[in-house]
């Protein structure tokens, strides 16, 4: 007898156990906003994860932020990490646009809201809102200091990009190209490093083919590495014709602070003016040095509380507010656009270190 009811007993503690871990599974955990950025190895995305985690403090709601560290099969591994716990709004910057459908469909069968971060998911009808900067803006900047800042005539100009997997890659490149064209044409800039922009030089409005075999030919993968190897191999093969005075579009501070490096360390290079975007510390400092000629800042704690905002706004029962949409190839998503704004060693001061985004002491020689 005494044996049965220790075997009852025990009984009831294993379905108890089972019985509370099952509470701890789906719904029960009280994660109200999943969050899924692509990778912990850019500082832009560190800086974005402690910027969320600061915009809900004092909120009645909670979130969960995870990285898919270059991995579209580990972005969905998160997604349904976070659909397990329960979430009621996935905010995520997708790896791969495309890729990234097959993750907020499997959100959207679960009744959660997507809101696209940053870049879009493409081909897909489950994002519900897209938080961005203005990113044909981007690229347009980007291109007109170029153009702003042009010596004589026959400049060459070398194009990079940035990965062809990411829809903002094509959104710059288009803003770039949209400037760059008409200069291109008319004599100021000659094409140093790509047959397929030299073969559309006449072409103002580029198809998304057209886009695509440019990007192919210069795309860097958002890679500081593959922008080095990919200068180094277009300085070697370059004429004579294409050193001297040079400018150079490189799509973000990461790839910009490696390409810079290779153009500087060849002396038949007299100068160059180069593009960045983001405003990295690091670039930061290189611009301070003179190493680097600019970058697009996009004041990510803008964009953060945009995203945040409309989670919140979801999470009550209201409709966010949005200003414009994008065609994401299969449905136009509405959409909240952040303006940019361009620094150099001029405004610098000004635009970083008065609006308290970095302080002095991050850097030398201000």
């Amino acid at each position: 007898m005494k044996k049965g009811f220790k075997s009852f007993a025990l009984l009831m503690v294993v379905l108890l156990l089972t019985a509370l871990v099952a509470a701890c599974g789906k719904g029960d955990s009280k994660v109200s906003v999943g969050i899924v950025l692509p990778t912990k190895d850019e500082p832009r995305w560190v800086q974005d994860e402690q910027r969320f985690k600061d915009a809900l403090k004092g909120s009645k709601y909670t979130t969960e932020i995870l990285f898919s560290q270059g991995s579209s099969a580990k972005e969905k591994e998160n997604v349904e990490t976070l659909i397990n716990k329960g979430i009621k709004v996935l905010i995520i910057c997708p790896q791969d646009g495309d890729a990234a459908a097959a993750a907020v469909e499997a959100a959207k069968k679960e009744g959660i809201k997507v809101i696209s971060y940053d870049r879009l998911i493409t081909n897909t009808d489950a994002v519900d809102y897209y938080v961005t900067f203005d990113s044909v803006a981007v690229g347009a900047a980007q291109a007109q200091y170029l153009v702003d800042n042009a010596k004589g005539n026959g400049q060459p100009l070398y194009l990079y990009a940035g990965a062809a997997s990411d829809n903002n890659a094509f959104l710059f490149f288009q803003g770039a190209w949209n400037v760059l064209q008409p200069k291109i044409a008319d004599g100021t800039f000659k094409i140093a490093n790509s047959s397929e922009a030299e073969a559309l030089k006449a072409t103002k409005d580029l198809s998304r083919d057209q886009l695509s075999k440019i990007i192919g030919q210069v795309t860097t993968n958002w890679d500081a590495n593959e922008a080095k190897n990919k200068a180094q191999t277009h300085l070697t093969a370059a004429a004579a014709d294409m050193k001297g005075d040079v400018a150079i579009l490189a799509p973000n501070d990461g790839t910009a602070r490696s390409i810079a490096d290779v153009f500087k360390a060849d002396s038949a290079i007299k100068s160059y003016v180069v593009t960045g975007q983001d405003a990295e510390k690091a670039s930061i400092q290189y611009i301070i040095d003179g190493k680097q000629s600019m970058t697009v800042f996009k004041d990510v704690r803008t964009l953060v509380k945009d995203a945040m905002g409309m989670a919140v706004d979801i999470l009550d029962g209201k409709d966010p507010a949005t200003t414009g949409s994008y065609d994401n190839g299969k449905v136009e998503v509405k959409a909240k656009q952040t303006n940019v704004i361009v620094v150099n060693k001029d405004n610098v001061k000004k635009e970083l270190i008065d609006s308290a985004y970095y302080a002095a002491s991050d850097f030398t020689g201000l």
